[in-house]
């Protein structure tokens, strides 16, 4: 609370200082060319400070573990699959998170079948979780002999990272870890040896797999991290539940629900169903530029929406 306090007063003092420069720049066309850029940075660090103080949730502040996983659409899937990992790539870029691939099953004939991202950043669950739902493709499908009109879908799940292992305790009676060999494109070890793990939660039926580390153990590590974080939403949308029977709200279900249109062909348009933001530059979007369905996202009333 501080911190975002002496930011604001931050931000008050540049705008004042600018205010008082900008009336001895009159007749100093440099100085006046300074101070719009100088102008420019203040209001688009506000704005985003704006966006910031709207992350209130206890993990918004966390970093994020973003799944995607394929669906309906076969090969055209796992190449959607992989265009949001891309994308998201891009935006952690942007934004100046690191991100990193930690698990990836590639698809048969292209792209992923499903992808866990590790996002590390200020506010990074906060962000990302307004990503939650399925994503939808429409085009020609380049996979197609006859280069038919394809649509497929791609479910994308963030969860928040945990910050300790007492915050979700784990018995090891509640386990059940199977070892096998790796899938991805391997090393002198990886594909020779059961170096992948996958790591069940018997009560629960949770399931988190690693396959990219070097070593059976760096994977299991990896695998239990992404386990608690599940586990950790788990926990997360029960509590939200809850909380919204109480207030008696009618909520709709989130997983699995269709919340952004990627269409391709016959036009060019990405189209968010919850705020009915729409932009019509696809390759700025899937390059990485996803703040304004992300803004406007957060900006909603819990429960609301444009719908589709």
């Amino acid at each position: 609370m501080r911190t975002r306090f002496e930011r604001w007063n931050g931000y008050r003092k540049r705008a004042a200082d600018l205010t008082e420069l900008a009336a001895l720049a009159a007749d100093d066309p440099g100085m006046e060319r300074e101070l719009a850029a100088d102008l420019a940075a203040l209001e688009s660090e506000v704005a985003r400070s704006t966006i910031e103080a709207q992350l209130s949730g206890p993990y918004d502040e966390r970093d994020c573990l973003l799944n995607i996983a394929a669906g309906v659409g076969g090969t055209d899937a796992c190449d959607f699959a992989e265009m949001l990992v891309r994308m998201y790539l891009r935006w952690c870029e942007r934004r100046g998170f690191r991100a990193e691939l930690v698990d990836s099953t590639p698809g048969d004939e292209a792209g992923f079948r499903s992808a866990t991202l590790s996002v590390e950043g200020l506010y990074a669950y906060g962000y990302l979780r307004a990503e939650r739902g399925t994503h939808r493709l429409v085009r020609l499908s380049p996979f197609d002999a006859q280069h038919r009109r394809q649509t497929s879908f791609v479910l994308v799940d963030p969860t928040p990272q945990v910050e300790s292992d007492t915050e979700i305790e784990i018995r090891p009676d509640e386990l059940r870890v199977d070892t096998y060999r790796s899938t991805g494109a391997g090393g002198q070890n990886v594909n020779k040896l059961e170096t992948a793990v996958r790591i069940t939660h018997l009560p629960t039926g949770t399931v988190a797999a690693s396959q990219n580390e070097r070593s059976q153990l760096q994977n299991r590590e990896q695998a239990m991290k992404m386990l608690r974080a599940r586990l950790l939403e788990a926990k997360v949308r029960a509590q939200e539940a809850e909380q919204a029977k109480e207030r008696g709200e009618v909520r709709a279900a989130e997983w699995g629900s269709q919340i952004r249109s990627y269409v391709l062909h016959p036009y060019s348009l990405i189209k968010d169903h919850r705020t009915g933001v729409e932009i019509g530059d696809t390759a700025r979007v899937l390059d990485g530029d996803i703040d304004p369905f992300l803004e406007a996202a957060l900006a909603m009333p819990a429960g609301g929406g444009k719908g589709s």
